[in-house]
């Protein structure tokens, strides 16, 4: 029997940006990386670029991918310049897209479209402000791409740059979580590193999730950007 090799997917949020520190809806706002996402990214790349100097060949990043909103492409092109490969864009990797509150930041939100922010945190897998898009939409772009990016390269390594949401709704799916709690449970810290190996399109297993032990010397805890479910604390 022939031995089937393990193709491994280096998933990763893009740096910080000025609109994510102001814990506003970017989504759709196509923003640069601020200094702190930058060096961020900086830490990454060397990260990734020491196993390449170790001579581990089955550490060698063969495919760079991201969406093609400035912040991922700005991240991309760090990682991958100690990489020396391409970078290609991909749209349906692109961060969700939140309609009307796009820009807004998430206390405005909350307090000028409070039945439509509780009905979004009731349910953001199935329901969308006005314009935008749900989880359900998300998963239907992106999944498709991450499974054309498997069957493309079969036993590489391949390093893929996208956005809070997107991944923590990529990753439910792949593993089989229920999506509907992606906000509650899972988080994505700025230039965070997920490892997932893929025996096929399909079987697939995590290795790492939301590691940023490259610019940070313990776990980031969240400061008020999950859910109503791990914000508010009941007695």
């Amino acid at each position: 029997m022939t031995e089937q090799k393990i193709t491994r997917i280096y998933m990763v949020r893009h740096g910080a940006t000025q609109l994510s520190t102001e814990d506003r809806f970017a989504g759709a706002v196509d923003v640069e990386l601020s200094d702190e996402g930058k060096f961020q990214a900086a830490r990454l790349a060397e990260r990734l670029a020491e196993r390449l100097a170790e001579r581990l060949a089955d550490d060698s990043i063969t495919a760079v991918y991201c969406s093609p909103m400035t912040r991922t492409i700005q991240t991309a092109t760090i990682l991958a310049s100690l990489q020396n490969t391409p970078v290609i864009h991909r749209d349906g990797l692109r961060e969700i897209h939140h309609g009307h509150w796009e820009g807004m930041r998430r206390a405005d939100v909350e307090s000028q479209f409070p039945d439509e922010y509780a009905a979004w945190e009731e349910d953001p897998f199935t329901f969308s402000p006005k314009g935008g898009e749900a989880g359900v939409n998300v998963i239907a772009r992106a999944l498709p791409v991450i499974r054309e990016i498997v069957l493309e390269h079969r036993g590489q390594n391949v390093l893929v740059v996208s956005h809070k949401a997107t991944l923590r709704l990529l990753i439910s799916s792949l593993l089989g979580f229920d999506a509907r709690g992606y906000r509650d449970r899972l988080d994505q810290s700025p230039a965070c590193l997920n490892v997932l190996d893929f025996r096929d399109a399909v079987r697939v297993r995590l290795m790492l999730f939301n590691d940023v032990s490259h610019y940070a010397n313990q776990p980031l805890r969240p400061e008020g950007q999950l859910s109503k479910w791990w914000d508010t604390l009941k007695e």
